[in-house]
């Protein structure tokens, strides 16, 4: 029985949630990324001619962060020893695709994704010292802001509508080498705003100043902010809820997300 099997047949029983165990099912060899320090990013340029030249990068250097984000709270628990493990294995992507920008999803709301991603961006910025970007694209219900503690405005939205540049839109939070950049200013029409081509262009520049980018994207199902998405990003991870995500829910998801970009499956609040 393979593992996304089991995760699959998991997910369906209830139980009771202790801790958090990652499960990750990858469908291609694996290879190092290194873990030498990077340099401090240069300057970014502007991703729209319309856009000014320059814009300084807001610094939070007292971040209130959430006690869930373990991976910076407890750094010697078991936990966040998983998150680490879940970096690694990303981190070791097949030679000829490596991961530089990753979408992380879930088949429901409320599956843990965006804690998800904030641990891991956590792990992978103080664990590396690599250059690591997190990116807020739940332009419909974002939740990152309130996780790392940084403004929710000006952000990716404000970015794709021409309000603001990309560097104005960056929060850095000093103690754990990270980069925010939230979701911003609610839109109209999240998905024709994530389609556009600033949307290519930002993600563009941010391959260009940053190792990591991980996205954090709504749920898979029914809205189509992942699948215009997915063709600018190079893997995918769907993150699934033990005892709460239904096993249609998972194979439907599975199914409308593109085979090729799908890294792994992580299980969240397994015993």
């Amino acid at each position: 029985m393979s593992r996304i099997q089991h995760i699959l047949d998991k997910a369906e029983r209830d139980g009771a949630v202790q801790r958090m165990r990652v499960v990750v099912e990858t469908p291609s060899a694996l290879t190092s990324l290194g873990a030498a320090p990077a340099p401090a990013p240069p300057p970014l340029a502007p991703v729209d001619e319309a856009m000014p030249v320059t814009a300084p990068m807001r610094v939070v250097t007292d971040a209130q962060l959430d006690p869930r984000l373990v991976a910076a709270s407890a750094p010697a628990s078991t936990v966040a020893e998983q998150y680490r493990a879940l970096r690694t294995r990303i981190l070791h992507g097949d030679a000829g695709n490596p991961v530089s920008v990753l979408l992380v999803t879930s088949a429901a709301p409320r599956d843990g994704k965006t804690l998800t991603v904030a641990n891991l961006g956590i792990a992978m910025a103080q664990e590396f010292q690599r250059r690591v970007c997190i990116v807020d694209a739940n332009l419909r219900r974002p939740q990152l802001h309130r996780l790392l503690g940084v403004p929710d405005t000006p952000g990716l939205a404000d970015v794709l509508a021409g309000r603001v540049p990309l560097d104005a839109a960056f929060v850095a939070i000093e103690a754990h080498h990270l980069t925010v950049l939230p979701a911003g200013t609610a839109p109209a029409h999240p998905a024709e705003l994530l389609g556009t081509m600033t949307m290519r262009r930002v993600l563009d520049a941010l391959r260009s100043r940053f190792d990591i980018v991980l996205i954090d994207a709504p749920a898979a199902l029914p809205l189509a902010d992942v699948g215009v998405l997915q063709p600018l990003v190079d893997s995918v991870i769907l993150v699934v809820r033990a005892g709460i995500t239904t096993k249609p829910a998972i194979h439907d998801t599975i199914a409308a997300l593109d085979g090729s970009r799908l890294l792994g499956v992580v299980l969240n609040d397994a015993v």
